[in-house]
């Protein structure tokens, strides 16, 4: 299997064989997602490439909405990022307009013990170069560390978006410095209103990585599926997925309802890995226990899921221009199962 080259074929291949366990430190682990209780070991989640960046990411990671967002939440928020890392989830990301700032500071507090443990991301909202340089120096300071392993463009919603940022004082022009740098070791950019804006994106610059929506809903509306990833496969990008349960509106009585159903959808396609917000140390047991069980869907399987949210698409994909939702404040980018 080629770098640039990544077929669902391909894909298959891989999943398929390594589902049943993962090499571990030069040891093959075959463990039950039930000895997740009680233990603070690592589980054997399936580890995929993240694109090019020589980093190998467990199939579940962090986002840093949800609870970590949330002012007055320090013990909660620890005890969510400082378990995930326990259980093995080696890839946290978080954004500087997530709380204003909040969700930084909160994972920025355990990184101050444990930021080799990970693979770090945050984003830059602003669409200036000086204006992300200074949410970049911020970033570092809240997340005390004195480098990043991914910096990105984030929330990109329209042509006019895109423009203005890859103008003559766009951000773009942050992340490409920053890169040179050495500040951040990786540049993505990330978007869930429209796939042909970020597929432009992918055609003006070389990114290392894209955060894009990613749910069973996504072929009814706007698909990302259909040109946005098989391009940043074919470019050889780490694939991150969000919105997998679109702030709860996914599931619906007489639809989808199990979230270990639609995180399973979203493993079977061809992704690095998926980042969801956490409200409780409990949700969090539970999302990790669905990536250690993984088993790829078929076609079958995944048209069937697909079919039970066929009847409400507009509020499963509420988030894409023309939804049923759309136009959420900015830096409402990553995902959590439940509003608040």
């Amino acid at each position: 299997m080629s770098d640039s080259k990544f077929s669902r074929r391909d894909f298959m291949k891989v999943t398929g064989a390594g589902t049943a366990g993962f090499v571990m430190g030069g040891k093959a682990q075959d463990l039950g997602a039930s000895q997740l209780e009680g233990d603070n070991s690592a589980p054997p989640m399936p580890e995929r490439p993240l694109g090019k960046t020589g980093h190998n990411v467990r199939l579940f990671s962090l986002g840093g909405q949800a609870t970590i967002e949330q002012q007055g939440t320090d013990a909660e928020s620890d005890a969510i990022i400082n378990r995930a890392i326990d259980l093995g989830v080696n890839y946290i990301d978080t954004a500087a307009a997530y709380g204003r700032g909040i969700s930084q500071v909160y994972v920025g507090r355990v990184m101050a013990t444990r930021r080799d443990e990970v693979f770090l991301a945050t984003k830059t909202h602003d669409r200036t170069r000086d204006g992300s340089f200074g949410l970049l120096e911020e970033s570092l300071k809240s997340l005390q560390t004195d480098r990043l392993d991914l910096w990105q463009m984030h929330n990109v919603r329209s042509m006019e978006d895109l423009d203005r940022r890859f103008g003559d004082d766009g951000s773009i022009h942050a992340l490409r410095e920053a890169k040179e740098q050495g500040i951040v070791k990786h540049v993505g950019i990330t978007g869930h209103a429209d796939p042909d804006v970020l597929v432009e994106g992918l055609k003006r610059f070389d990114f290392d990585t894209i955060l894009l929506a990613l749910n069973p809903a996504d072929k009814y509306h706007r698909p990302f599926m259909d040109n946005l990833l098989p391009l940043a496969n074919e470019k050889g990008m780490g694939v991150i997925a969000m919105k997998i349960p679109a702030r709860g509106r996914i599931f619906q009585e007489g639809g989808l309802t199990s979230m270990r159903e639609a995180l399973t959808w979203t493993f079977s396609q061809p992704i690095s890995t998926v980042i969801v917000g956490c409200d409780n140390v409990a949700q969090l047991e539970e999302n990790i226990s669905a990536a250690v069980d993984f088993q790829p869907m078929n076609s079958a399987q995944m048209a069937a899921v697909e079919e039970k949210v066929a009847g409400y698409p507009q509020d499963a994909s509420f988030f894409k221009t023309g939804a049923a939702g759309f136009n959420m404040p900015d830096g409402q980018e990553d995902d959590q199962q439940m509003d608040g």
